[in-house]
């Protein structure tokens, strides 16, 4: 029953690739651009309009650019003037707003919500049920985990928007909540159903409500082995680029410095 071409709309100014699937109900806007091999299923809307499309006659939808061999599940929905890079995936029921760009080989878990003018790295992943506030900047190999949640208004309701920003590699634990305006370095584990705000050096380990740095999380160390666990790198490799070669042959081939 997959992809029969029932009740599809494509635009005539979007662009589609070799090689994709395209499943039933769903709906291509003006200006979306699809990646080859890429799959489209039940149920999506690629390109949704903006809130001007309503009111204004001479409405233009911005440019959505999907990568290669992307895997959009059902009732997906991404809004126009985004960029998402080759092999993004998402869960079902996932919104991504407007003018969020991610990099190569992000995944979004079910009913996580992307609230829109958010910057993803490349390597992402989010779990289900993860809420992202507008301005957020999440780096490269950052995890977030379920029903974490990025605020960014310091006062509300007010007009400013501060979201947080969290650097390569760090880990954020089940049910946090990041304040506006946080700092996340480099490297951090940020334990599960914290609340946190401020700034935190790299490899820092944050925990509580107010979440503050507990210790170093090399120091943290690993009950199956006696050895610290983080960098975490160096001991997961499941879907990571380094997967056959090791994180030092990786970084030394792509000339990454960020560890």
């Amino acid at each position: 029953m997959k992809f029969n071409n029932r009740n599809v709309f494509i635009s005539d100014k979007a662009v589609i690739g070799k090689n994709v699937k395209i499943g039933d109900n769903t709906v291509i806007y003006d200006y979306v651009t699809i990646g080859d091999n890429s799959i489209i299923a039940n149920d999506c809307i690629i390109g949704e309009p903006l809130n001007d499309y309503y009111f204004k006659d001479d409405y233009i939808n911005p440019e959505t650019v999907i990568g290669e061999n992307a895997l959009i599940r059902s009732h997906t929905i991404l809004y126009a003037g985004s960029r998402f890079g080759n092999n993004f995936s998402t869960g079902h029921r996932v919104t991504v707003r407007e003018n969020s760009v991610f990099g190569n080989n992000c995944r979004l878990g079910t009913v996580t919500d992307i609230q829109g003018y958010v910057t993803f790295g490349n390597n992402c992943w989010l779990h289900s049920n993860v809420h992202i506030g507008q301005n957020s900047t999440i780096g490269n190999f950052v995890f977030i985990y379920p029903y974490v949640v990025f605020t960014n208004d310091p006062m509300p309701p007010s007009d400013m928007c501060i979201g947080p920003v969290i650097g390569d590699f760090s880990q954020i634990a089940v049910g946090s909540v990041l304040l506006p305006g946080t700092t996340v370095g480099k490297h951090c584990l940020v334990g599960a159903q914290s609340l946190i705000g401020g700034s935190f050096e790299d490899y820092s380990l944050i925990i509580g409500n107010p979440g503050k740095k507990i210790k170093d999380v090399r120091e943290m160390k690993s009950k199956e082995t006696g050895r610290s666990h983080y960098p975490w790198p160096y001991n997961f490799s499941r879907g990571m680029p380094w997967e056959e070669d090791g994180f030092d042959n990786w970084k030394n081939k792509n000339g990454y410095e960020h560890d």
